[in-house]
């Protein structure tokens, strides 16, 4: 069985249980608390497995793969139905562009590491932290808007009729928005993306507060 390392509030995590859901794959959810006991992605075992010391890591027998967009396109090319990615190609670029907007150029800027700097060594307060937050989440929101409004008439994933990795990508970013109160009222076509995706199972299953190690 599938070994998944992870934190129930890491979005990189969120989005690998999402795939692994929709692709009804069974795996372990093991625990890796990002901030008790100064955060146990530290400690040497897990750097043996995640030489970063982040989340998630997918171990698959020999393997240990980190990075969450790799771990996609692993559990794509190993379990190809149902497909997260189109047989179309210029589709397929089209949606890795999309994941990479949210995974490389907004989720990075408002990670647990970068936010716990700016609120130590550089002693920033929490209303600023919070306005960088806000600040980056809607910069790259109106890009991801933008191209999400193209396929709105299409159906109501990201790209239209079907689901695809942009969603999994998306919808933990949208958790985040809200959890830090940021306004989405400028982004209607992802509220409509978010509210259908969140009234599937293998999304609702996904979910932080429902995970083994969710605290309230």
């Amino acid at each position: 069985m599938l070994k998944l390392f992870g934190y129930w509030r890491s979005t990189a995590a969120y989005r690998v249980r999402i795939a692994l859901n929709i692709k009804q794959v069974p795996y372990e959810n093991l625990s890796v608390h990002l901030v008790k006991d100064g955060g146990e992605q530290h400690k040497s075992e897990y750097r043996a497995l995640n030489p970063q010391g982040l989340v998630p890591t997918l171990v698959d027998g020999e393997l240990k793969l980190s990075q969450s967009m790799a771990i996609l396109e692993y559990l794509e090319e190993k379990y190809p139905s149902p497909a997260l990615l189109p047989a179309n190609l210029q589709l397929r670029a089209e949606i890795r562009a999309f994941c990479q907007m949210i995974a490389c150029d907004i989720h990075p800027l408002n990670n647990l590491r970068v936010l716990k700097y700016l609120a130590g060594p550089l002693s920033v307060a929490d209303e600023q932290k919070n306005q960088w937050y806000a600040h980056w989440i809607t910069e790259g929101f109106k890009a991801v808007e933008s191209l999400a409004s193209q396929y709105s008439d299409k159906g109501p994933f990201c790209f239209g009729r079907e689901l695809s990795m942009a969603d999994m990508c998306l919808i933990p970013q949208i958790y985040n928005a809200h959890r830090f109160n940021v306004p989405l009222d400028a982004f209607p076509r992802l509220v409509s993306i978010n509210e259908h995706c969140l009234s599937l199972a293998a999304f609702r299953d996904a979910l932080p507060e429902s995970q083994p190690d969710a605290v309230s």
